[in-house]
């Protein structure tokens, strides 16, 4: 939801470029939520399988921040552009290494190359980044971007910020042979920029893979750069005449930037334009963090990672103004503000005339109840790709990417990422062993792990084919995606429990709390807590049929309470053993707080929550029932593989999943926690229980 970086230092640019527009203070009231919709569970999900692993390294100097504390700090994975088959993975700590079949080895050891390297103290110092010329094979050339402490060189910056405490340096390196396995030939500095904080240095260098030969876009080299940590409290985002917060574009084989090192394409949008620079091809970054282009339709999209309150994807084209920071996403931002707590806004009623480019996917940080507004929340935007490979059809136009955190992997539809048009829905994937058992990325990231084992680190590559990656730092493995599934996909069975409305095929906890009437099953009294585990006051467990073990369950429900009370709730029983031992799933109006609106079990202990999509913090699905009116549920529970999905309303997605095995079978209910609430045509189909 929302995050706050303070500071006492007040920096301010070297040099000053005025908005192109004047703004107004900020007008309505402090906005809290600003995405109250939650991305959605999808059916779909990938399949991992581990191709690489890479050895442990170390920051330079000693780390101070146990998020650096990582096996290997791999950043990405490509392959090399001269049909050799290699990819490419840069660990910040200094190694890059290629990769052949699966076996990593080290092609160049950056750090040794520059005495003043540095990787200790921010997420993104080291060697962040490579990325090789298109004609590679022919030319030998390659990019690269790393740390350097300002105060253990000599060498002055082309750009910098006051204060300047690290650079961020890109090299040129030629190959002798760009054949061999290991490098040798020579290297050269084409830019280096000064940045006031340890933070938003530049993340990403690339050429564009949709350019073609003897085109005016072939062989340009795009700079992400970030606002240095700075731009929450000055303008340096919207400075024409600084690079910080803007995407550069350069041509590395000129030589008519101010620096004779590089040249500045006669096409850029602010070529010409005075107190600009002409390198800039967009603004108003924050951390523009990835960035790739769609190999079918050419459009270029970044991952941006937020401040207060929102991660964002961008259709980024020449000359556009992402609006940082003057806006974070969709909203107003009051660098200004007094209350660290109010500083987003709703957009002005005449927000069209400054022009902004907002995000055409984005999500919000949801931080814990209480929090104070200026510790990170740990949510960070892993920007992805459009994938176009030929091996796994059912991801074919979708822009697969993630959160760097807590290692979800989304997905958006990339024909409903518009410019100008509502968001496109967010889709969270479910994650697939070879095997077929589903599995949290923590589950594949945190064995060797040193540090905090649930933070993943997550990345994303592409080989040539456009096949994908996904990599942790935390234990410095990758996995390649090799297929895709569904999750809760196996049949339940085929012995079908109809008609079941009577009292007669009901046992509730407290009967004199219970109708039976009208073919409704009805919960006319709230329950009261009762001795024993936290878990729901009333429910009725349906004694017609047997026991299942894999069972699927249909149902009408309607909530009763009125919409006034927020957490009002109705409950799905499975699995039920006995008064102690079973799994429910809470359908709720309210899903902010840990008890509301998941998948639940209760194993002669207080019920624990076990869906995936509750974040650990505040959030969970989005609320399965709002209103009065009678909604379709329909729940799956699969055993052998633990699986659990809930679906509402006759959605073809669940709106929650979970993977457990502590029950592989039981009887099936129908209850609330503490409401009122009533079901009709509850039919279960499954197999029965051994």
């Amino acid at each position: 939801m929302r995050r706050f970086l303070l500071s006492a230092a007040v920096i301010v640019s070297t040099l000053v470029a005025a908005p192109t527009v004047a703004l107004a203070a900020p007008a309505g009231e402090p906005i809290d939520d600003p995405i109250p919709v939650e991305p959605v569970a999808s059916s779909l999900g990938l399949e991992l399988t581990e191709y690489a692993s890479f050895p442990q390294s170390f920051t330079v100097p000693s780390l101070t921040d146990q998020r650096l504390n990582r096996v290997a700090r791999i950043n990405t994975i490509l392959e090399l552009p001269d049909g050799s088959g290699r990819r490419a993975v840069p660990d910040l700590n200094g190694n890059l290494y290629l990769v052949e079949n699966g076996v990593p080895h080290v092609y160049l050891d950056v750090r040794a190359q520059f005495p003043a390297f540095f990787s200790g103290r921010g997420l993104g110092q080291g060697f962040g980044y490579v990325t090789f010329h298109p004609d590679f094979r022919r030319n030998g050339l390659f990019y690269t971007i790393h740390t350097e402490q300002a105060a253990q060189t000599t060498a002055v910056p082309d750009y910098q910020q006051p204060n300047t405490l690290f650079h961020g340096v890109i090299n040129e390196w030629k190959a002798a042979d760009p054949a061999v396995g290991t490098f040798a030939g020579t290297h050269r500095e084409i830019l280096r920029i000064g940045f006031a904080g340890q933070i938003h240095g530049i993340q990403e260098i690339n050429f564009n893979p949709t350019a073609r030969r003897g085109s005016a876009e072939y062989g340009k080299l795009y700079l992400a750069v970030g606002d240095g940590g700075q731009g929450f409290r000055n303008t340096d985002p919207q400075n024409l005449a600084l690079p910080h917060g803007k995407l550069l574009r350069i041509d590395p084989s000129g030589t008519n930037a101010p620096n004779g090192k590089y040249g500045i394409p006669a096409d850029n949008p602010f070529v010409g334009r005075a107190g600009a620079l002409g390198e800039i091809y967009a603004i108003g970054f924050r951390d523009p963090h990835r960035f790739s282009w769609d190999r079918a339709t050419g459009r270029m999209y970044l991952g941006h990672i937020g401040e207060k309150s929102t991660e964002a994807i961008y259709e980024v084209r020449a000359g556009d103004n992402m609006g940082w920071s003057e806006r974070e996403g969709r909203l107003v931002f009051d660098r200004d503000a007094t209350n660290v707590c109010d500083r987003l806004y709703p957009l002005p009623a005449d927000d069209a005339k400054y022009g902004y480019t907002y995000p055409v996917a984005s999500y919000d940080h949801n931080p814990a109840p209480g929090w104070n507004c200026t510790d990170d929340v740990g949510v960070a935007v892993a920007g992805g790709f459009v994938y176009r490979g030929t091996d796994i059809p059912k991801l074919r136009g979708k822009y697969i990417f993630g959160d760097l955190v807590a290692g979800t992997v989304f997905y958006t539809e990339a024909s409903e990422m518009r410019r100008g048009q509502a968001p496109a829905t967010i889709h969270r994937l479910h994650l697939f062993t070879p095997q077929g058992q589903s599995v949290r990325m923590q589950e594949l990231s945190s064995p060797g792990a040193p540090g905090d084992p649930n933070r993943v680190d997550l990345r994303f590559g592409t080989d040539a084919k456009g096949e994908l990656y996904i990599l942790a730092k935390a234990n410095g493995k990758i996995w390649k995606v090799t297929g895709a599934a569904y999750f809760a996909d196996e049949k339940a069975g085929h012995t079908k429990v109809t008609n079941t409305a009577g009292a007669a095929n009901w046992a509730p906890v407290t009967p004199s709390k219970w109708r039976f009437e009208n073919g409704q099953v009805i919960l006319a009294e709230a329950g009261e807590a009762r001795p024993g585990p936290r878990r729901p006051f009333e429910y009725a467990v349906l004694t017609k049929g047997p026991a299942f073990s894999s069972v699927e369950i249909t149902a009408q429900v309607r909530l009763d309470e009125p919409v006034e009370i927020t957490n009002r709730d109705v409950i799905i029983v499975f699995g039920y053993k006995s008064d102690t031992e079973f799994y429910y799933a809470h359908l709720s109006t309210d899903n902010t707080i840990y008890p509301h609106n998941g998948i639940f079990k209760v194993n002669n202990a207080d019920r624990e929550r076990i869906d995936y999509q509750w974040n650990g913090r505040s959030r969970g699905a989005n609320p399965a029932i709002v209103d009065t009116a009678w909604h379709n549920v329909r729940l799956k529970h699969i055993p052998s593989t633990g699986e659990i999905a809930v679906y509402v309303d006759g959605n073809c997605d669940p709106l929650m999943t979970a993977r457990d095995t502590t029950f592989s079978s039981g009887r099936v209910g129908f209850g609330s926690f503490d409401n009122i609430g009533r079901t009709r045509d509850f039919k279960v189909t499954g197999t029965p229980a051994a």
